[in-house]
């Protein structure tokens, strides 16, 4: 996968977790970086672990906002010299419940981070160096998207989206900009804690894999699709569970 090398790439919610993995998997392979996520401080963290300005920047900002989305881009281009992939990574899940019990406005918050803001930074990645010079994309969704998921089912539903359009956008952009999605099962990160934690061994229990995973565990199928192995790869979402969904495990 060393076709990522010298490439230039934007990892969103990239300071900790699945998306920071992202990005030290593409430094490794000696792509370049703009990392975002809310919060400047661990940001500069995140760009100093991994090398400090010559291979990453940190731009920090909420996904969904237009301001952030054009600032992270144009500073990337400026910085590096192009765009040549994007990592679509932010995602939330502020609610806990019942579809039907929630409310509006959050669903409407959760609709708007994990689709409608991954739509977006595709549109200005492609106005700004992708529409002329080519690149691919990988959506970060979720095994939520493809099954039922009790208790986050507002999520899940966005996932689903996500994960359809990621086969519209490949459709339009071919075959310029490849566009393909990862749906991973659970991961060990901060923002998966309430789905394992203290009962980690329980939850890994129905995975034919016996564990949980990791970030590196999707930073590699993610740099993949990026990558030119990936060529003739598009509008595909890769599962990245452990086997969960072949083993009849929830």
């Amino acid at each position: 996968m060393d076709s990522v090398k010298d490439r230039v790439a934007i990892v969103t919610g990239a300071s900790r977790g699945i998306g920071f993995g992202i990005a030290r998997e593409l430094v490794a392979r000696g792509a370049k970086v703009c990392l975002t996520a809310r919060k400047p401080e661990p940001l500069a963290e995140a760009v100093a672990e991994l090398g400090g300005p010559d291979v990453a920047i940190a731009v920090p900002g909420k996904a969904d906002d237009p301001a952030h989305q054009e600032e992270a881009v144009s500073r990337a281009v400026e910085r590096f010299g192009s765009l040549d992939l994007l990592v679509n990574n932010t995602g939330i899940n502020p609610v806990y419940g019942s579809v039907l019990d929630v409310d509006d406005q959050a669903a409407a918050k959760i609709l708007g981070v994990n689709v409608l803001a991954p739509l977006a930074w595709v549109r200005r990645a492609r106005d700004a160096w992708m529409g002329e010079h080519g690149g691919a994309v990988v959506n970060v969704a979720s095994i939520a998207g493809i099954r039922t998921s009790p208790g986050i089912g507002m999520y899940g539903v966005s996932k689903a989206a996500l994960i359809r359009l990621t086969m519209e956008l490949a459709g339009e952009l071919g075959p310029g900009i490849r566009v393909n999605a990862v749906a991973p099962a659970v991961v060990k990160t901060k923002f998966a804690t309430a789905l394992y934690e203290g009962r980690e061994d329980e939850v890994a229990e129905p995975y034919p894999l016996k564990r949980l995973g990791v970030p590196a565990d999707v930073a590699g199928a993610v740099v993949f699709l990026l990558s030119d192995q990936a060529a003739w790869i598009t509008g595909q979402t890769i599962v990245v569970d452990g086997g969960i969904t072949i083993g009849g495990g929830l």
